[in-house]
């Protein structure tokens, strides 16, 4: 009698081989049985017609505070994530000193748009050392796994002060500290070490994050700790200014450590060639015997534009700015009014407003042809008709008129999808052949982060439906090799060695989805972080059952409250 056997399903076991039918049974944690007929079940669940896949491991998101709150860490669990690895990007909450407390949330919202006063209320603090973090996560009950890498900016302010803020160049006793307090945390449990080195991350005051010029001497002696432990990988998000001289010493230190070493890949409108170029980065140091793997999206990088988001097109001007704090409803009703539609529309954006933007963002202002009514069901993928400048061509109207109308009508819910990154040609053309490089890892859904622009913790239910289903402007993938690519590719990259597969022995984490009927809700904006913090979520309907080492934790979209979830040790 097996504990749960889940019957007739198509099995998709992750491994990218064709799928196929049959039973599987699980007994405790575990996966007993794969294909067959298996024996009686205390539960049976029906799977005639779905599909039976692992859990989804998750290796790019920023729940490192919501994780310490939080035991359920939605929306990434609705979507059939079971395993969450966080402290992407050089940024999170340990190693902290008590004096930087305010200055990490302060990071953490300017780099992530999570809300400083939800952080600030959420965070109980109870740990220095990340080690001491990790014991605090391991003690929470909860629904999925989660995992951790140690984040740099956090490691450079603990070592040295308000030097690191400054950004002054490390000494050699700040190099060995950081290095031997990486050792530390990866004995402890890390999965790796992650930073950033690009003019897109900065604080809420606009300062440029403590890591962004960090020298070579010092990343060596950080990624030498990784060789000496034999654990972890080390990330990265760059600018790569000398794509030359980044790859020389990426492919020297990652020989030297011995360890695999991922980057964040997207293209620039301005410069559609570098994502090709940097791919070709990649093949060398791998043909010179270095582990380098770029890490990409499932679908472009974009903002949703709307009246209860973090911005809108006209976020830049004075009047509309002044605007910014009071309750929606209230907002709406003055936006409505027409002399106050006539100031706004009169004005230009403010450089001194757009100046606090990241740089990526700031056509918003002025691009209404890359900007497109996302609808519902959301359109990651529109073409021009759908963008502000070709639906206003068809009225009187000017664009910023048409735009201003259409998020001012109905409830004031409307959003707009403005692709930042991946959408340089109009399509998914750039998604597809970077998805599609052998040499790619599928992440950056950044679950728990950019908490009212973006809500990418959809992207393993966007691969079933858009990539391997809906896709209708260019070509599609295999089932089975999207599911390869949202579970054991990931799994066996971080070192996540007993799951990502469907075989007898590993844990008991299972999607059953129903393909024909999975569909991806229009994003919406909650007030239900601490605090009253905003965030957007985004539902889903058609997981059947979602089951973490053998529990079922969600069945048809309801959390059945089960906590069978744990911080995963490296």
């Amino acid at each position: 009698m097996h504990d749960i056997v889940i019957r007739g399903g198509t099995i998709v076991d992750g491994t990218g081989k064709a799928s196929f039918t049959g039973d599987v049974a699980i007994d405790g944690d575990r996966i007993a049985q794969v294909g067959g007929k298996a024996g009686p079940g205390k539960r049976e669940i029906d799977a005639t017609g779905q599909l039976v896949t692992p859990g989804w491991v998750d290796v790019h998101t920023h729940y490192d505070g919501q994780a310490t709150w939080d035991p359920v860490l939605a929306p990434s669990s609705w979507h059939g994530a079971t395993t969450l690895l966080m402290g992407n990007c050089g940024v999170g909450f340990a190693p902290v000193r008590k004096r930087d407390h305010e200055g990490l949330i302060d990071l953490m919202e300017g780099v992530e748009d999570i809300p400083g006063i939800a952080l600030a209320e959420g965070l109980r603090w109870d740990w220095e050392t990340f080690p001491e973090y990790l014991d605090v996560l391991a003690g929470m009950p909860r629904t999925i796994d989660i995992a951790a890498q140690v984040p740099h900016h956090p490691l450079r302010v603990y070592v040295m002060g308000d030097r690191a803020i400054r950004r002054e160049n490390a000494t050699s006793d700040d190099i060995d500290a950081m290095r031997r307090l990486t050792a530390e945390a990866l004995k402890a449990g890390a999965f790796g070490f992650t930073t950033s080195r690009t003019d897109q991350h900065k604080t809420t005051k606009g300062d440029l994050v403590p890591g962004r010029y960090a020298e070579e001497q010092e990343l060596f002696g950080i990624g030498s700790a990784l060789g000496e432990v034999g654990a972890g990988a080390f990330g990265m998000l760059s600018d790569f200014d000398d794509e030359a001289a980044e790859f020389a010493w990426i492919t020297k230190m990652t020989k030297a450590m011995r360890r695999p070493f991922w980057f964040l890949l997207t293209d620039r409108s301005y410069d559609p060639d570098r994502w090709r170029r940097l791919m070709n980065g990649v093949r060398r140091a791998r043909s010179e015997g270095a582990n380098v793997t770029a890490q990409v999206a499932g679908r472009p990088v974009g903002v949703i534009l709307g009246l209860t988001t973090s911005l809108t097109p006209f976020a830049a001007r004075p009047s509309f700015a002044a605007l910014l704090k009071l309750p929606v409803a209230e907002r709406l009703q003055r936006l409505r009014d027409p002399a106050m539609r006539a100031q706004i529309l009169s004005e230009e954006a403010s450089e001194d407003l757009l100046a606090i933007l990241p740089p990526l963002q700031r056509p918003i202002a002025t691009r209404w042809d890359r900007q497109y009514v996302l609808g519902d069901p959301p359109d990651y993928e529109p073409d021009d008709s759908r963008s502000i400048a070709a639906m206003a061509a068809k009225t009187n109207l000017t664009p910023e008129e048409f735009c201003y109308d259409y998020l001012t009508g109905e409830n004031g819910d409307r959003m707009l999808f403005y692709p930042v990154t991946n959408y340089v040609f109009g399509d998914h053309g750039v998604c597809h052949d970077m998805i599609a490089d052998p040499d790619t890892l599928l992440g950056l859904g950044d679950g728990g982060a950019h908490c009212g622009l973006i809500c990418d913790s959809s992207l393993p239910s966007y691969m079933l439906t858009h990539w391997v289903r809906d896709r209708h402007r260019g070509p599609k993938f295999g089932l089975e090799f999207v599911v390869k690519r949202l579970t054991s590719e990931t799994a066996d990259f971080f070192g996540f060695n007993d799951r990502g597969r469907l075989a007898p022995g590993l844990k008991a984490d299972v999607n059953v989805v129903d393909l024909a009927s999975l569909r991806l809700h229009h994003p919406e904006m909650r007030h239900d972080l601490p605090a009253g913090g905003k965030r957007l979520v985004q539902r889903v309907d058609g997981y059947s059952a979602t089951i973490v080492a053998g529990t079922p934790i969600f069945e048809n979209g309801v959390e059945t409250g089960a906590r069978p979830g744990k911080l995963v040790r490296a």
